[in-house]
């Protein structure tokens, strides 16, 4: 879901620079030193998922895991994407660093809202029940994905307005398969280290 370098007007990449920043600043100071092993992990696992692309217009289809590392890292998914988002710019050339703080907008903030939503509902009742909260989160993270790269296309100009509703489109199958991972990871996590969504709950 990588927006690439020229697609996006100079007002919504320095928007999304801007955006960006802030978010990294706030997850670097949410980040406790015991969580730094857990960012490192779904960084690699974001990077890692999301090296096969589809493409699709300006854009592309891929996993991103993006709900998973929101749940479990509240604000601190801001620098965790970034780092993943940054090296596959620099090494595979995915996206670019022009809009490398759009992208991790995009990316970053929808994990971040996934987190408050379902956050605290992931660490309350039977490891199942927070399995389907979690499944929920993560597609919950993917649909805000497209919708925000689709705001991103549809603000540099009208001519990417049908690329920006086929972003959405093309990403339900993402979108189900997600939540089915995310679920799964929830579910085996809070049976192995609930105390994870614990402190996700209040980070």
């Amino acid at each position: 879901m990588h927006i690439v370098d020229g697609a996006l007007s100079n007002p919504v990449v320095i928007g999304g620079a801007v955006a960006a920043a802030g978010g990294i600043a706030m997850g670097l100071k949410s980040l406790d030193i015991d969580r730094i092993p857990t960012a490192g992990v779904l960084s690699a696992s974001f990077f890692v998922a999301s090296l096969i692309h589809v493409p699709i217009g300006p854009s592309s289809v891929h996993l991103i895991l993006n709900g998973l590392a929101g749940l479990l890292l509240g604000w601190a998914a801001f620098p965790a994407l970034f780092v993943g988002l940054l090296l596959q710019a620099v090494f595979f050339g995915f996206g670019g660093l022009t809009v490398l703080g759009v992208n991790t907008f995009n990316i970053a903030m929808p994990a971040v809202l996934a987190w408050m939503i379902f956050g605290r509902l992931i660490g309350r009742g039977s490891p199942v029940q927070g399995a389907i909260w979690g499944g929920l989160g993560g597609a919950f993270a993917i649909a805000a994905t497209t919708l925000f790269v689709a705001v991103s296309l549809a603000l540099t100009g009208d001519e990417f307005l049908p690329a920006a509703k086929l972003v959405f489109f093309a990403h339900i199958p993402v979108m189900v398969i997600e939540a089915v991972l995310t679920g799964f990871a929830v579910l085996l996590a809070r049976k192995v280290k609930p105390e994870l969504f614990l402190k996700g709950s209040s980070a």
